[in-house]
This record gives structure tokens, C-alpha cells and sequence, in this order.
């Protein structure tokens, strides 16, 4: 992965994961567990509501109970039941159905006859069990469901008399579970309330139209919630009878909205995922001046060491350092530049003394190459004592002398400026005018083409000397075209068919950078002594010293730059320059003329 690839993304990577994992958790149990605690409140809650109906129910019945019992020891009620004559009753019933608050009254006869009903018309009796109980003198509490609804009855025995006692009759004293009833449910225990029975919803305070979604079995009903109108409720459920565990009574279903009460979560989760974007984005952009930090200098550091890969500068260079930089990846870097430094003096110095230790090598050359003309020189002096050679022989005899010291001075030239260190002249350059004059003074009319980049003619360098090594690269250039026998010594038919002899090309190969390639057609240079042919004393020429490109190696980097070579035998040779746009030497007056070679290569 090339994201990966870079330390500053890992570490980012690292920092972050490391920041947001623990974030992440933390915001997912919180987030996690206030659901949970707003589900156990909400079952809390729902209980308790459960718990108040029932409660409440169980109260309703025991003051119903009371009050029958105390309507049944009534004088005038027994009175009236003594007579056993249903319009003697009836009046009695209807009065103290009315003073109860009771829904409906029933009073039955010692022989379990109907003697008044007083109330709701949809009730006329009472249950046989019921009655049966009572008049064996027990008091009973009953469902009665019928045309007006279900109604819940209490039933006690109308006794007369001293033990053994009489009993009379039996009194039922009721209310219907309706809507107002669940209403009422609903308003104590601030929960919807549906009353069921025998698998039929008879009242609710909910819309009647969801009573199809409320009349399962109890089980069903009572085991989780159920979505009404796609509003999900938590359903509880309380028995409403006289006990806890009477499995004849009613069953009330409690409902709360889950919807309603989660929904009040939904800012505070909201707050809580802000806080943890926020958080988020603090950690990132904090991982972000983390890796910033720990990796400017180490990422100034590779850029530098390209820098060197690119262009071979190892001058030491100051970087910037930030406020918040890591101290050990400062000490690294400035580790590094002092380490490039010692480099680079180490160079210097291994080039000094390499030159030193090519002099001595040179030695054995110069002496041969300077004898030869030495020995030349002798012999025409030698003619000339001797006298009788005619004007034009003294003449030619002279011409060879003076040649031959020509020789041996550039002979002399060429050692020196391989072997003392060079001292630069920089100044502002026209790079198109300079290759010009280049080619002018070595092609001797031989075909060439120029290309110049516009942005890469202005350059600050040292241009005696780089024109220098340009005349000693297209010397060798226009040989090399020659002893293939390729030169065009005329302009090119029409239609340029023809390739040129030589190109010289001028282009910017970054910011900071410029390279000259100089390619010829010549016959090119054997694989095997291509790697050689900066090094010194390495000639293809009869006359050659062996030391033009090895000077020209010296020149480029003494400008801060580099020199290579490329060739296929048979088809040329192509010598590029690679130099910063401003070269690093320093002004001073030039030492030891400005040639940087003769073209003997």
C-alpha cells in the first residue's frame, strides 16, 4: 500500500487508531448502556404502573365488599327481603345502588330467586355459584359478562337473627370494567390500559381500532410489546381480581410508548456523538502535528539525500527547524548534514589526491610525450648549426621547432589544470549564446543542431571554463564523426533527410537543474572501455594525453554538477551534463588560465 509506504502516514495512522479505537469504544458502551438504563427505567416503570392498577383494583373491591356488607345489615333492606315480594325490594335496591356509586345491585332471595336489579340494564343476575356461596353464608366475587359489558360483583349473604342465623337473601354490588373504567386505570397509573378477558379486549383507553392487536392470549400478549400505528409499546400485565394470584379475574394490559420514552435519548445521544466528533477531529488533527513533527526533519532529510542521488551536491545545507520539531529527529538531521560534510571534505581531499597521484603516474607519460618533440626540436637545431640548408629549409626547420613547443606546451597546460585545484568565476550566462561559441571554435563547419530551452538559457556559472569543456566534448565529437566518415561538410539536401553530425540540446530537468547533452554519429566507444573515459590518461588518439574529459569531469563538479556518458559502438556517442541553474563556486580570479582542455581526449 502506498499510503503506508510513508512513516509520516504511519505514524498518523498509529496516532490516530490510537486516539479514535478508545474514542470509538467509549461512545458505544455509553452510547449502549444509556439505552440499556432507559429500558430497564422504562420496564421500572411499566411494573410499577402494573402494580398501581392491581393495587388499585384490589382497593376498588374492597370498599365494594365493605359496602355490600354494609348495605346487607341494613334493617329495612332485611326487612324487605323477609317479605320475599320483589316490589317491596326493589325501591330499597334502587336507593342504595345509587347512594354506593355502584354500576348495578342484584338482590336474590333464600331460594336464589331474582328479587330487584337495580343499575345497568345489561346485567340481570348474578352467577349461580356466586349466590350459591352466599347463601351458604360466604361472601363471593365474580365476573358477569354480558349485552352492557363485563361486570365484576361482590356477593354477601343478608343475615337475620342470632346464632344460629338466618339468612335471607343475598346481596350483589358490582361495577362494569368500560372505557371510563380504563380511563381511570390510565390516570393512576399514567399508563394505557386495556382490561381482557377470555381472549376479548372489553375495554381499553386507547382507540377501539387497535383491539384486534391487543386480544391475543396472555402469554402472547404479555411477552415483550406490540407496534401499534408504528409506535412500538411495552406491554405489563396485572390481574385484576381480589388477589394476586386469582386466575379467574380479568387481566389488565399496561402499555408505554418504548418509541416515546427512547425518543428523549436522542439529543443526548446526539450531544454525545458531537462530543465524540469533536473529539475525533482534536485527536486527528493532533496525530497530524504528531507526525508532523516527528517526521519534517526526517522528511527533510530523504528530500536531501535525493537532492544528492539527483545532483551529487554534498554541500552542507542549514535546514529550517520548526518549534515543534522531535528532538531526536533534529539530531538525526544534523547528524546527516555533519556526516555529508565530512563527505564531501573527504571527496575534495580523495580528489586532490588523486590528481597528486596521477601526476606521478603522469610522469612516465610526459616525459615520453615530451621527448619525442624534445628529440624533433634537437634534430632541427642540430641542421641549423650545420649551416647550407637553403632559406626555406631554415624556415621549415624553424616552423617544426616552433610546433613541437606548441606541444609541449599544452602538454604542460593540460597537467596543470588536471592537477591544481580549480578556483571558480561565476557570473550570469547566456547558455545559448555560450554553446554557440562552442561550436563555432570545434565543429569547423561540420553539420550541428542546437536546441535551447527558453527556460534553461540563463544560468549563473563559470562560463570560460564550461565553454571550455563544451569545445573539448564537440572536438571529440566532430573526430569522432570524422574517423567514422560520416561528416556532412555542406548543409544537409533539402528536406533534411539527413540527420545533423552533432546535437546539442539545453534543457531544464527540474527547478534547480539544467543538462547539456552533446550527441554525435560517430563510431562510438567499446563497451568495455566505455566506464574508463573520464578516468585519466584513457585516449582512443595517437596524440591524445589521455587527461581532456578527465579536466572536463573535474570543471562539472566543480560547478556542483555531474558528467556521464552513453554510447552504441557503430552509431555515436551521447555525453550529458547535469549542473544546478546556479553554481556553487566561489568568485576569485581564475588560476591557471581558463582551458579545461584541447580536444585531446
Amino acid at each position: 500500500m502506498r499510503f503506508l509506504a510513508s512513516l509520516r502516514n504511519r505514524i498518523f495512522l498509529a496516532s490516530t487508531l490510537v486516539a479514535i479505537l478508545p474514542l470509538a469504544l467509549a461512545v458505544r458502551y455509553v452510547s449502549g448502556r444509556v439505552a440499556q438504563e432507559a429500558e430497564a427505567e422504562l420496564r421500572r416503570g411499566l411494573g410499577e404502573a402494573a402494580r398501581r392498577v392491581a393495587e388499585h383494583q384490589r382497593e376498588r373491591l374492597q370498599t365494594l365488599t365493605t359496602v355490600a356488607r354494609l348495605i346487607a345489615d341494613l334493617p329495612k333492606l332485611k326487612a324487605a327481603v323477609a317479605t320475599q315480594d320483589p316490589p317491596t325490594v326493589l325501591p330499597l335496591a334502587e336507593d342504595y345502588q345509587a347512594r354506593a356509586g355502584a354500576d348495578v345491585m342484584i338482590v336474590t332471595g333464600r331460594a336464589g330467586e331474582i328479587l330487584a336489579v337495580a343499575g345497568t340494564k345489561g346485567l340481570r343476575t348474578a352467577s349461580r355459584e356466586a349466590v350459591g356461596r352466599a347463601l351458604a353464608g360466604r361472601e363471593a366475587t365474580s365476573l358477569e359478562a354480558g349485552p352492557g359489558g363485563l361486570f365484576q360483583l361482590v356477593t354477601v349473604p343478608i343475615v337475620v337473627g342470632p346464632e344460629p342465623a338466618e339468612i335471607l337473601g343475598a346481596a350483589s354490588l358490582g361495577f362494569r370494567l368500560d372505557d371510563a373504567q380504563a380511563a381511570h386505570f390510565k390516570e393512576a397509573a399514567g399508563a394505557e390500559v386495556a382490561i381482557l378477558f377470555a381472549s376479548r379486549v372489553w375495554a381499553s383507553s386507547m382507540p377501539r381500532r387497535f383491539d384486534p392487536l391487543l386480544a391475543p392470549p396472555r402469554a402472547e400478549a404479555a411477552a415483550g410489546g406490540v407496534v401499534l400505528d408504528g409506535e412500538e409499546y411495552a406491554v405489563a400485565q396485572a390481574a385484576l381480581g381480589a388477589g394476586a394470584d386469582d386466575e379467574a379475574a380479568p387481566l389488565a394490559l399496561v402499555l408505554r410508548s418504548r418509541t416515546a420514552s427512547l425518543r428523549i435519548l436522542n439529543p443526548l445521544l446526539t450531544a454525545l456523538l458531537g462530543a465524540g466528533a469533536a473529539a475525533l477531529a482534536v485527536a486527528v488533527l493532533l496525530s497530524l502535528l504528531l507526525a508532523q513533527t516527528v517526521t519534517r526533519p526526517l522528511a527533510a532529510l530523504t528530500e536531501r539525500m535525493r537532492e544528492i542521488a539527483r545532483t551529487g551536491d554534498l554541500t552542507p545545507k542549514r535546514e529550517a527547524e520548526g518549534r515543534w520539531d522531535d528532538e531526536d529527529a533534529r539530531l538525526l538531521a544534523r547528524s546527516f548534514q555533519t556526516l555529508t560534510g565530512a563527505l564531501a571534505r573527504f571527496q575534495a581531499e580523495a580528489a586532490q589526491r588523486e590528481r597528486l597521484s596521477a601526476l606521478g603516474r603522469l610522469s612516465t607519460v610526459i616525459a615520453h610525450e615530451i621527448r619525442n618533440p624534445l628529440m624533433i626540436v634537437k634534430a632541427a637545431l642540430r641542421n641549423v648549426r650545420r649551416g647550407g640548408e637553403t632559406q626555406a629549409e631554415t624556415r621549415e626547420a624553424v616552423a617544426e621547432i616552433d610546433h613541437e613547443l606548441g606541444r609541449i606546451d599544452r602538454i604542460v597546460g593540460d597537467v596543470l589544470d588536471y592537477a591544481r585545484p580549480l578556483r571558480l568565476q561565476t557570473a550570469p550566462t547566456d547558455l545559448r549564446a555560450l554553446c554557440r561559441g562552442a561550436i563555432a571554435a570545434a565543429t569547423d563547419g561540420l553539420r550541428v543542431e542546437l536546441e535551447v530551452a527558453p527556460e534553461a538559457s540563463l544560468v549563473v556559472t563559470d562560463a570560460d571554463r564550461l565553454q571550455a569543456v563544451l569545445v573539448n566534448l564537440l572536438t571529440n565529437a566532430r573526430d569522432a564523426v570524422r574517423a567514422a566518415g560520416r561528416a556532412q561538410e555542406a548543409p544537409a539536401a533539402a528536406g533534411g533527410e539527413e540527420p545533423p553530425d552533432i546535437r546539442v540540446s539545453v534543457r531544464s530537468e527540474s527547478g534547480d537543474t539544467i543538462e547539456v547533452t552533446v550527441s554525435d554519429r560517430g563510431a562510438g566507444i567499446a563497451e568495455e572501455d566505455l566506464p574508463h573515459v573520464f578516468e585519466p590518461y584513457v585516449t582512443g588518439k595517437r596524440t591524445g594525453t589521455g587527461l581532456g574529459l578527465a579536466i572536463a569531469r573535474n570543471v562539472v563538479e566543480a560547478l556542483g554538477g555531474g558528467i556521464s556518458a552513453a554510447s552504441t559502438p557503430g552509431a555515436g556517442t551521447t555525453v550529458r551534463i547535469r549542473m544546478p541553474r546556479e553554481a556553487r563556486g566561489a568568485g576569485g580570479p581564475s588560476l591557471g588560465g581558463a582551458a579545461a582542455g584541447t580536444g585531446e581526449a
